[in-house]
């Protein structure tokens, strides 16, 4: 990303290219005090989705300039098409960050499709309310994402960012987007992305296998059927969201402006839902040759990834995190960690503690002594050493929450879901959650009962209720394309509450 001094301000451009409508589509934008510039636009030939081809065919506008040019230094970020992704949504009790982290790591393990080490999470945190935290999670196969990063490697990317993200960005800045809870529709020609927008994040997402070519032309019978499977499969989503009330949330449907897009709209609204048509405001995009709505609406997904590049939030939802590193962005090194520097410290290291260790050997515990009582007064020796027993007392009182956690998630074979978690001193220990049947649970219990730490385990509640989860893919719209699955609707599960002393914290 380049930062150029002016007189007027500061300067800055990223190169946004993302997949859609099966062609590669780059822009390059530009901002300066806030205002955002649209340089150029571009798209692949024909059905070509080759990233070095691309890049190669778009010449130097999309390669970034050598790092040492500064002054010409570009981002690239490129967007990773978010179909064949399982999205979800959590809640889980406010607990300090290192607490959460190993409970949405708990939960990700009961959801996931996948044994973890096949998957790749990610997960942003929303704000607490009433003691629980909501928690979006996206997850794919590592394998998916590794064959990502080899394709895009050519384009040298800074950032490899959602596409899905991308739209609600696009949405929030350039469509009006100002409403705190929405669904944002954006059809391509073959599928449409349907994004959950809270306080302008992204929340929860699922694509759907119908595009805007099943709607488009005059009224036939295979449109009518078309229309009516997409009204039932978008009340699908938002039972999928958690607006069972559908008719209460607002359905924004990006639109360039033609009858399609209102063709869209008509079918929900006469379903009884809140929808409406979302064009983009030209005005809000300087460009250095005209470009209409179309064109804005076209690019809108690489136009939403520039601007996530621009605004670098640290909550993003990055899923390639382990996966990879984007090349000029190693941290510079103090020159502590300068090879040669180390083993000349490492050389004196070893020799100073040949030095020691000869001189502690040769002392002897008077001489010891003696040293210490010239040091200092015996009062202040005595008051150093009641000071470090202390130390070492407070240190044992403290209960370790990240062990007892992991103790917990390490005795729960998988399909055990851990919904709440409670720990106060003095009081036992608490959870609950769910178990796909009593005798899952019931090892959960015993395996619970043999760990160290954990003492007189007690199940005080269970329940069988009949499962209204359906997330992500069988009970998910006919068409919907994620990486997750999950027991159907109609089997049980069994609810439990399960107390316990740890250690002696809870007595």
């Amino acid at each position: 990303m380049s930062e150029n001094a002016t007189d007027i301000g500061i300067r800055r451009s990223v190169i946004a290219v993302a997949q859609a409508d099966n062609k590669l589509k780059g822009v390059e934008l530009q901002e300066e005090n806030g205002a955002v510039e649209l340089l150029w636009t571009k798209s692949s030939q024909g059905a070509d989705t080759d990233w070095q081809h691309f890049a190669v065919e778009a010449g130097s506008s999309v390669e970034p300039a050598p790092q040492a040019d500064t002054a010409s230094d570009r981002m690239v970020a490129v967007g990773f098409n978010s179909a064949g992704m399982a999205f979800y949504r959590v809640s889980v009790p406010a607990v300090g960050k290192q607490e959460l982290a190993a409970i949405v790591k708990l939960q990700a393990e009961t959801l996931l499709p996948l044994p973890f080490e096949q998957m790749e999470l990610a997960w942003r945190a929303g704000r607490a309310r009433d003691g629980q935290i909501g928690v979006t999670m996206a997850a794919a196969r590592t394998e998916r994402l590794q064959r990502f990063v080899e394709a895009v490697r050519s384009l040298e990317p800074t950032r490899i960012l959602l596409d899905c993200e991308g739209i609600v960005k696009a949405w929030r800045t350039f469509f009006s987007g100002s409403e705190d809870v929405a669904v944002v529709v954006s059809a391509g020609a073959q599928d449409t992305q349907v994004c959950l927008a809270e306080k302008g994040r992204l929340s929860n997402a699922l694509v759907l296998d119908m595009g805007i070519e099943d709607f488009a032309g005059d009224a036939t019978e295979g449109q009518t059927e078309a229309t009516e499977r997409f009204t039932q499969d978008m009340r699908s989503v938002l039972e999928l969201f958690g607006y069972a009330r559908s008719q209460e949330i607002p359905i924004f449907v990006l639109s360039d402006g033609s009858a399609d897009y209102v063709n869209i709209v008509s079918s929900l609204r006469l379903a009884g839902l809140n929808a409406r048509v979302a064009l983009p405001e030209v005005g809000k995009v300087k460009a250095q040759s005209e470009h209409g709505v179309e064109r804005i609406y076209e690019y809108r997904v690489p136009i939403g990834l520039g601007l996530m590049a621009l605004e670098a939030r640290e909550d993003e939802l990055n899923i390639f995190e382990r996966l990879y590193n984007p090349a000029g962005k190693e941290l510079k090194k103090h020159w502590l960690y300068s090879p040669k520097v180390a083993g000349v410290i490492t050389a004196l290291a070893l020799v100073l503690l040949v030095v020691v260790c000869y001189a502690v050997d040769l002392a002897s515990p008077g001489a010891i002594e003696k040293r210490l009582t010239a040091s200092g007064s015996e009062a202040d020796i005595d008051l150093l050493m009641q000071r470090q027993k202390l130390i070492k007392t407070v240190a044992l009182r403290r209960p370790d929450l990240l062990d007892l956690l992991s103790e917990v998630s390490t005795s729960g074979e998988r399909g055990i879901k851990l919904e709440s978690f409670h720990f106060k001193m003095g009081q036992r220990v608490n959870i609950t959650g769910q178990a796909p049947s009593n005798e899952q649970l019931y090892r959960f219990q015993e395996s619970l009962q043999q760990k160290k730490d954990i003492k007189d385990v007690k199940m005080t509640a269970t329940q069988s209720t009949q499962s209204t989860r359906s997330a992500p893919s069988p009970g998910a719209p006919r068409g919907a394309s994620t990486a997750g699955g999950s027991r159907s609707p109609g089997s049980r599960v069994v609810k439990f509450t399960i107390t316990f002393h740890y250690r002696n914290f809870t007595k």
